[in-house]
């Protein structure tokens, strides 16, 4: 853990959450609990991790960008 005050630990996961709040959740809200559930299931397991380009990944999305490490790897 770090000092109390430094995030530095949480980043990774508060990334994520951070884009799919100013980036999806819709401002009006939602009708009922299956649409938000639906909502966010297709951003963080499509969206996020299929289509959406990262810049730290030379534009591609993190599947994308890990697929390419399978030869590397041996990971098939």
């Amino acid at each position: 853990m770090s000092r109390r005050g430094n995030c530095w630990d949480n980043a990774p996961m508060e990334r994520p959450f951070r884009s799919l709040k100013s980036e999806w959740i819709s401002s009006i809200g939602y009708a009922t609990f299956k649409e938000v559930q639906r909502d966010i299931s297709y951003y963080l397991m499509i969206r996020y991790n299929w289509l959406r380009p990262h810049q730290f990944n030379d534009g591609l999305a993190p599947a994308k960008a890990e697929e390419k490490l399978y030869p590397l790897s041996g990971v098939s």
